[in-house]
């Protein structure tokens, strides 16, 4: 059976097959051993992610690597589950994981960013505004760090100090909100003109955020000029409504799928189909994929991502549902890009790992697996994949002669699998190889 037909109907949560050890190395070998006999059975089905702001944070300042390689081990596997934490809105548990991991590596910027991040959920606003400043320094004023010590600013009615943080960043905003807030600061201090610009350029930004013409007919009221005010108010109304009848469709769209036909559900759920709203068509989307609608979740998930090519959730949803459809080349295009957007996320570093595996990338599958190894070192299924690519790189070196090489990649089986009697009958032909004479010896007790 090839790679392209491995993936097949959901286990868990993180589900990648945990099958057969692949057949031992020979000095020859033909594609029946290149293509493993059994492979992935499984894979992630859980982590559909529900849409959320995620946050922003360019700025990189050196990060100094711990001691040991077992302390950087623990420190991403803190990482990892500080970023599961922090994507189902679990910021306790995210902020004592970040906390773990910047105790034992305290210039990780990006975590120092989400752990400040986290605190600004929960109201530490003392421990949120120390974080930000150290990164502020750090960064040389990265503008997510400027935007969130803006919000703090507006909450501790520090209005001036505000409005010169968001207008040192209003021309390349970090949020899509940062507009709306400076226009809100100006509104507070009363320059209705500078207010107005503002809002105007939030309402450009974010039109269906309800917010911004509450606030643009207060403007309006406080220059007298009532009509444009009663119009504004309308329009806030309109949008308030609008979130609560998506909300009704949504719970609609579940029921119907999970109770009628399923062309009936399909017509009642497009009633959530607005292609010019990213966050409807990602709610579908994921009501579409967690029932099994791959091919009408890519259709909602592929328009969202067109109007918010920016959204992590969005990009991560994009792959999955191409992952489920085994349409693998465009699955890699979309996890990347989530990659890029949240690195230490370990759903779409394992989902990639397994779209690579899929098209047979062994050599771009490896750093990814193992880089969700170290956040999610518990997770069995991961591991084992990142073990089947070990040996067959390991085995690739050796067919290439490259025997040092295939060492390498069979200790990193073994440290994975330390039991296996075929990695370390392997380990000791190879040593045998190289001359090594402890690793052959270690070879032959083992056997």
């Amino acid at each position: 059976m090839s790679r392209q037909h491995a993936p097949q109907a959901p286990r868990s949560a993180a589900a990648i097959s945990r099958r057969v050890v692949p057949p031992v190395m020979r000095t020859r070998c033909d594609n029946s051993e290149r293509i493993w006999q059994s492979i992935i059975a499984a894979v992630i089905t859980c982590c559909w992610l529900a849409p959320g702001a995620s946050a922003k944070f360019s700025g990189a300042p050196q990060t100094q690597e711990p001691r040991s390689p077992v302390s950087q081990d623990a420190v991403q596997a803190h990482v990892g589950k500080g970023y599961e934490s922090l994507q189902n809105t679990d910021y306790e548990n995210a902020a004592k994981e970040f906390e773990a991991a910047l105790a034992s590596n305290p210039q990780i910027g990006r975590v120092r960013f989400q752990l400040a991040v986290c605190y600004f959920a929960l109201h530490k606003v003392e421990d949120a505004r120390r974080e930000l400043e150290r990164l502020r320094v750090e960064t040389g004023g990265d503008p997510g760090v400027l935007y969130y010590l803006a919000r703090l600013d507006l909450q501790d009615e520090k209005t001036a100090s505000a409005i010169q943080l968001l207008e040192q960043i209003a021309s390349d905003a970090p949020f899509p909100d940062t507009a709306y807030y400076l226009g809100a600061a100006y509104l507070k201090l009363g320059n209705l003109t500078a207010a107005e610009k503002w809002l105007n350029k939030a309402a450009g930004v974010t039109p269906r955020d309800w917010r911004v013409p509450d606030r643009l007919a207060r403007v309006h009221i406080r220059a007298a000029r009532r009509e444009e005010a009663e119009k504004q108010f309308a329009v806030s109304a309109t949008l308030r409504q609008s979130v609560d009848e998506a909300s009704r469709q949504g719970m609609e769209c579940v029921q119907s799928l999970q109770t009628r036909p399923v062309e009936e559900g399909r017509a009642i759920c497009q009633k959530l189909f607005d292609p010019t709203d990213p966050d409807k068509l990602a709610t579908l989307g994921l009501i579409y994929g967690k029932n099994g609608l791959h091919g009408d979740a890519l259709e909602a998930f592929s328009q969202a991502a067109r109007l918010d090519p920016e959204s992590f959730e969005i990009q991560h949803n994009l792959g999955l549902s191409y992952f489920r459809l085994k349409r693998y080349a465009d699955a890699r295009k979309a996890l990347e890009k989530a990659i890029g957007l949240r690195p230490d996320f370990f759903g779409s570093n394992a989902l990639l790992g397994a779209t690579l595996y899929a098209l047979r990338d062994d050599e771009a599958a490896y750093p990814v697996l193992d880089h969700a190894h170290r956040l999610k070192p518990e997770d069995r299924e991961s591991e084992d994949l990142l073990f089947k690519v070990a040996l067959s790189l390991a085995l690739q070196r050796y067919e290439k002669k490259a025997y040092a090489q295939s060492l390498a990649y069979l200790r990193k089986a073994s440290e994975l699998h330390p039991d296996s009697a075929i990695v370390q009958a392997r380990m000791a032909e190879v040593g045998r190889l190289l001359g090594d004479r402890s690793e052959a010896r270690k070879g032959d007790k083992n056997n």
